[in-house]
């Protein structure tokens, strides 16, 4: 993030987004992670047609957990509140939703344009889909399951 956009923004909102980018930067390397040893083993695309997609959701789920644990005890640690149950499923819902952006990106990829290497699938869905997911879930985890109260 350059410094005159953080400079910009207030100091609380500039270190709880750099934070969030921090738990993001760990995700996304679990979430790339999983994809691609899914991918490219038990389901590579010549073995099972839907097998990146699934490969997707896998790693996602595998990201959000990390992601969940990264901002509640760090990013939004002054704003978690005491009804975890709640707060998590709030997360998972808005993490979902990201999700779907992301596999939505994948299938309209791979699927739909027929682009099919590696990285085809990797360029859709973990930086075109991820980086629209991204701003999705930043922007309703703080309005809605991290906001102040």
């Amino acid at each position: 993030m350059s410094a005159s956009i953080t400079a910009s923004l207030s100091p609380r909102l500039s270190t709880r987004l750099v934070r969030f980018g921090l738990v993001g930067g760990v995700g996304f390397l679990v979430d790339v992670g999983i994809f691609n040893l899914l991918r490219g083993t038990v389901w590579a695309p010549e073995h099972l047609a839907e097998g990146p997609l699934l490969a997707k959701v896998v790693s996602t789920l595998c990201a959000i957990a990390v992601n969940w644990i990264g901002n509640r005890h760090w990013a939004f640690r002054d704003q978690k509140r005491p009804e975890v149950a709640r707060e998590g499923l709030e997360f998972l819902a808005v993490s979902l939703l990201g999700l779907l952006v992301s596999v939505a990106c994948l299938w309209l990829s791979h699927d739909l344009l027929g682009l099919r290497t590696a990285l085809d699938d990797n360029v859709a869905s973990n930086v075109v889909g991820l980086g629209l997911g991204t701003a999705v879930r930043f922007a309703l985890y703080r309005a809605w399951v991290y906001r102040a109260r």
